[in-house]
């Protein structure tokens, strides 16, 4: 990954996180509303719906079923949500904390003496941001995973990990800002263990070619905007990734295009964006993390218009 852009994806993130997390939570990606995207559901049952649809829909094993040792690798692991829900959910850890209920604790901590299964699951969240990585570790210590998840600053282009180490590599939006989207999808292939399964979703543009046509002037404007304020190297369609994917010597891949189930999560969050406390935190966190909340229209006129995808892809080593 090149410097420049490494150290902007970095200072994005450093900047915004905190912000993020106080505003919307630890989840930092999409939210599922349906097959048709027609659901009405609280924000962060739906991020968390979005995870256990993609574990469902990519066939993962369940809690039960996992044999043990297992490893996870979470590329582009943010503040850790993803890296400790699934975690917490393959270890079968009694009671809990991730039910919406009235009983739910929203920092994540474990009431004192709640008992726990103890399994050999171990998981890896990885990001470019020295923040996020921080805040994971200490959101790890507070739900007493802390000998089970490890939090590094790496460029996922170059993983700092041996051959054949995970079982899952869970990659939930972060191919966007993969420069090298061809040495990235290498790269997961190396790290998984035979027989390891890969589970990526990420944002994509509308297909190409002979039948949808190649993309228009307005829409290169837009995207080009999108990959500034969100410091992307630019996106690829689907079928492009499915192309890259089977390139290589995966088995069992399938994709799927979710777009539907998760375009109403940017209408969400803008109405959440400019609430007294938000707009309060958007302020004092800098001008790029200003731009990016200007700019949450952008994804949700992209998602109307057909122009922004949300792809799924999943294949075994």
């Amino acid at each position: 990954m090149t410097s420049t852009l490494y150290q902007q994806i970095q200072q994005f993130y450093d900047a915004s996180s905190g912000l993020w997390e106080q505003v919307w939570g630890e989840h930092m990606h999409h939210g599922y509303y349906g097959p048709d995207g027609n659901l009405k559901k609280e924000r962060r049952q739906a991020q968390i719906d979005l995870i256990e649809e993609l574990l469902d829909w990519a066939g993962a094993p369940s809690e039960t079923q996992i044999s043990e040792p297992y490893s996870i690798l979470d590329v582009g692991c943010g503040i850790g949500g993803s890296t400790l829900y699934l975690t917490e959910k393959f270890s079968s850890v009694a009671g809990n904390n991730f039910r919406l209920d009235d009983e739910v604790d929203r920092n994540f901590s474990r009431s004192p003496g709640q008992s726990k299964t103890e399994t050999r699951i171990t998981a890896t969240g990885i990001t470019l941001s020295p923040v996020q990585a921080n805040r994971a570790k200490e959101r790890a210590k507070i739900a007493g995973l802390e000998s089970k998840v490890n939090f590094l600053v790496a460029d996922a282009l170059n993983m700092p990990f041996p051959d054949n180490s995970f079982d899952l590599v869970w990659s939930l939006e972060s191919g966007e800002h993969m420069p090298d989207k061809i040495k990235f999808l290498q790269e997961c292939y190396r790290v998984l263990k035979p027989g390891g399964t890969l589970i990526l979703a990420t944002w994509c543009h509308r297909p190409v070619g002979e039948t949808a046509g190649e993309l228009t002037d307005a829409e290169r404007k837009e995207l080009a905007e999108i990959y500034r304020v969100y410091a992307l190297p630019y996106v690829i369609s689907l079928p492009e990734y499915e192309e890259i994917t089977r390139s290589l010597p995966f088995k069992n891949i399938r994709t799927a295009d979710w777009s539907k189930a998760v375009a109403p999560f940017w209408d969400i969050v803008i109405d959440s964006a400019f609430t007294p406390s938000a707009i309060w935190g958007l302020l004092t966190s800098g001008w790029t993390t200003i731009q990016a909340a200007l700019a949450l229209s952008l994804m949700s006129r992209g998602y109307q218009s057909g122009l922004i995808r949300f792809g799924l892809i999943c294949a075994v080593k």
